[in-house]
């Protein structure tokens, strides 16, 4: 308790001294300086996803009108502009606050347009003086509407103006760009998602409120990280959506790749998420100093604007890369840890929070958006109607309204006079009065009646949406679709069960903390879907190959090769190019589990072009030959024996303008066989074709018609009860709007012909058709997919083998084997 003492004869008159209990004034001007970092610093509001100084930032930016497509400005000036109206904390905390905002490598929806040198995870970034900033186009989605009463307003600092509670925000930017923040006695730190993803969830929840955590997990998976790169182990993604606490491990994006002739080398396109460049070139010269790390001969960063990061490190000779990456993983930030500690304010309150309960919490701001803009623009509009109407009953007697208001003494005395004449409110005298001679024309008659009427249907249209509960949340609900189409992207970041090392030492190097670079060489089967996603999938002890695994839900398998972990394999390609790879950084699933959605893109694997698409996996260790089919008809068989040493080589010479559609290996009993475009199929006995070596360029297979092609070519078992499906169409239609039409017939129906022969007649071509769009020969059932993977019903009826086939529900963009 405060005691005042009397004043001394030294002290200034008036002057009083009062002693207080330091505890008491210690834990008071603690709890106050705790509760400002909380609530008006350190943590996000759960509504926006933004912490006071970020939203700021936007709120000014939008009010200085630097949109998108304006021009930009100094972020000195911005700056300054917060900090004198918004946020006195000091120039430096609110420039760091919006260069993150321009940060690519740390939101996944940038919302600031940064101008300049902005830093990198290495470096930071320039002086405000030098770089410019305006906003994105997703930061307009964020602070849209304010102008209609869509939000509170609260005052600023000094009582001098209002700014934003919160903003509108039109998706969910706490989820999407993620946050962090260290507050007094908890933190924050948030991972970053896909868009899509998090508005599919949201709108799952939208129309199912009771939607439970797995549902929602169907959308969102994992986080999406900026840099790309994987996650390794989801179990603590699960329990961070399910508590809002968890942790999980993430690798770079690695691939072993030729660095000369002969030497391999791992070359790093993606790393962990908040990991630079220069962190890891720095912890491996500190790890092979200090003999911790072995193999590794030089590491180069040949990273640029043009090509991004590309971090190559060199092998030495007689270490095998894959071994050596492992310890790169144990030992180095290629695999690094994030925690999620999702603490966040909710109704000014700190609270840690799931998925469900941060997309709960997000849409119930949303909706009161959009019900106060709906209720805004109500209010907006009955008075523009209103002020219309007197408008039109003005233009009406214009003469007699000129007359009152000629005989009128003064404006007042105009006004009421207006008033009661044409019974007309206070609004509409005053309007009338202002108004100019040029409305008074019988077009702008015309115009104020269309208006009126286009009011009156907006009026309905709004009063029906304010009724009724459904109609807002599907509108919320189509705008944030709106907002997934315009800003949303495809996912970077890998998910995958695989354990986080496999990688094991021996207790003699344990004691001298070396590793192993040994790895287990274990059987595994890998598969490569028909929409191009390559997968590892485990052999259970005792199993020689995968047995019977569930049928997976979504996409359908093109090609499986039966290998170890560390063996290589071959793919190859349209060019006529084998590439050589191993299955051992490939995502990896048990044979009891088979999803294909969570396999790498073999492209992006394999890093080729867009152009060049893989048709099939070939073991290189498999003494049966290769078989080949080209468009153009060929055939070729490669004999199995001593591949080049290359990394990659031609398996085929092919002609100018050919390629191959199809590669499988073949034994002397399987059947090649060919579908053409014109609907014909051909097939032959793999032994009439004798093997060659890679440089020959084949041998005649089928008579192709002009202006026809091959669209499948494949080595059949006769043994395995094989179908034949095809699917008719028109060369005149855009691709991906007519489903055409099906058959599905039985492979014995079509009768064996002679190689070179044009075969046999395998679909009846309807008015209309003109071409068979999809052909496909293999073991049943068949498993039909939509471009993006999802499964499609084909015919379940045998049929003969000229048909004509039935229509399709949709259309299907590729077709194969259940995994």
């Amino acid at each position: 308790m405060a005691t005042p003492t009397k004043p001394t004869p030294d002290s200034p008159a008036g002057e009083r001294i009062e002693d207080i209990d330091v505890t008491t004034e210690m834990q008071g001007s603690f709890l106050e300086y705790a509760y400002s970092v909380i609530y008006s610093r350190a943590l996000p509001d759960a509504r926006d996803g933004l912490k006071p100084v970020q939203r700021r930032i936007l709120y000014q930016m939008s009010e200085m009108g630097l949109r998108p497509e304006k021009g930009h400005v100094k972020s000195s000036r911005v700056v300054g502009d917060v900090m004198g109206k918004l946020h006195p904390h000091g120039d430096a905390s609110i420039y760091d606050a919006m260069v993150r905002l321009t940060q690519s490598f740390i939101l996944r929806v940038p919302l600031i347009d940064g101008h300049g040198n902005f830093g990198s995870l290495d470096d930071g970034p320039a002086a405000p003086r030098y770089t410019e900033a305006r906003l994105q186009a997703s930061a307009i989605a964020m602070t849209d509407n304010l102008d209609e009463d869509v939000v509170n307003f609260v005052p600023n600092y000094d009582n001098s103006t209002t700014q934003p509670e919160v903003l509108p925000a039109a998706f969910p930017n706490l989820l999407v760009n993620g946050a962090s923040g260290i507050a007094v006695g908890m933190a924050t730190n948030m991972a970053p998602h896909n868009l899509i993803e998090v508005v599919g969830a949201a709108r799952h929840l939208l129309a199912n409120p009771d939607a439970s955590l797995e549902a929602l997990m169907q959308f969102v998976p994992g986080p999406d990280l900026p840099t790309g790169g994987k996650i390794i182990g989801l179990d603590g993604v699960k329990d961070a959506y399910a508590n809002g606490r968890g942790a999980f491990k993430t690798r770079a994006k690695v691939s072993v790749e030729s660095i000369t002739a002969r030497k391999m080398g791992l070359v790093v396109t993606e790393l962990p998420y908040l990991v630079g460049p220069e962190r890891v070139i720095e912890k491996i010269k500190d790890g092979v100093n200090a003999k911790k790390i072995v193999g590794i001969s030089d590491v180069t960063d040949l990273t640029d604007r043009n090509h991004g990061l590309r971090l190559v490190i060199g092998i030495k000779t007689g270490f095998s890369p894959d071994a050596v990456l492992e310890q790169l993983y144990r030992l180095t930030p290629l695999e690094d840890n994030f925690s999620i500690n999702a603490v966040t304010l909710v109704d000014g309150r700190p609270q840690t929070l799931g998925l469900k309960a941060l997309l709960e919490v997000f849409l119930k701001h949303r909706l009161q958006v959009v019900t106060r803009r709906s209720t805004f623009r109500l209010t907006k509009h009955r008075e523009r109607l209103h002020l219309v109407e007197g408008l039109l009953v003005a233009i009406v007697d214009i003469d007699e309204v000129i007359q009152v208001i000629r005989q009128s003494d003064d404006s007042d005395q105009a006004r009421t006079r207006l008033r009661d004449v044409f019974d007309l409110s206070e609004l509409q005298a005053e309007y009338i009065l202002e108004l100019r001679l040029r409305r008074l024309t019988k077009f702008s008659r015309i115009e104020l009646e269309a208006e009126a009427e286009k009011l009156r249907a907006e009026i309905a249209r709004l009063e029906t949406l304010l009724a009724d509960d459904n109609l807002i949340r599907a509108l919320v609900s189509d705008e944030l679709e709106e907002v997934s189409e315009k800003f949303g992207t495809p996912r970077r970041t890998l998910l995958t069960e695989a354990p986080a090392s496999i990688a094991t030492t021996s207790r003699a190097a344990a004691r001298k903390n070396l590793p192993v670079l040994e790895i287990a060489d274990e059987p595994c089967v890998v598969l490569l879907s028909t929409t191009g996603r390559v997968i590892r999938v485990g052999i259970a002890e005792g199993e020689t190959a995968l047995a019977a695994p569930r049928r997976s839900k979504h996409d359908a398998i093109r090609s499986r090769v039966t290998t170890t972990s560390r063996s290589e394999i071959g793919a190859i390609t349209n060019r006529g190019r084998l590439i050589r790879f191993t299955a051992m950084d490939l995502p990896s699933v048990p044979s009891s589990s088979v999803q294909l959605g969570a396999g790498a893109k073999i492209n992006e694997y394999l890093a080729i072009d867009g152009k060049e698409k893989v048709l099939a996996l070939v073991s290189l260790d498999s003494e049966q030959p290769i078989a080949l089919g080209t468009r153009q008809g060929t055939v070729k068989r490669v004999a199995p024996g001593a591949w080049p040493s290359k990394p990659d080589f031609e398996v085929i010479a092919l002609k100018d303008g050919d390629e191959l559609v199809g590669a499988a290996h073949s034994s002397e009993g399987d059947e090649l066989t060919f579908i053409t475009s014109h609907a014909q199929l051909l097939h032959f006995a793999a032994s009439s074709v004798r093997p060659q070596g890679l440089t020959a360029g084949g041998m005649a297979g089928i008579r192709v018609d002009p202006g026809a092609g091959v669209i499948f070519f494949d080595s059949v078992d006769p043994g395995s009860d094989p179908v034949a499906v095809t699917v008719s169409g028109s060369s005149s239609t855009i691709a991906g709007t007519d489903p055409g039409r099906a058959k599905v017939s039985e492979f014995d129906q079509f009768p064996a012909k002679g190689r070179g022969t044009g075969g046999v007649r395998a679909h009846s071509l309807l008015k209309g058709e003109d071409v068979l769009t999809l052909g496909w020969v293999g073991t049943a059932p068949a498993t039909a997919v939509a471009p993006d993977g999802v499964v499609r019903q084909l015919p379940t009826e045998l049929t003969k083998r000229d048909a004509s086939g039935t229509p399709l529900e949709s259309v299907i963009g590729s077709i194969g084997t259940a995994p």
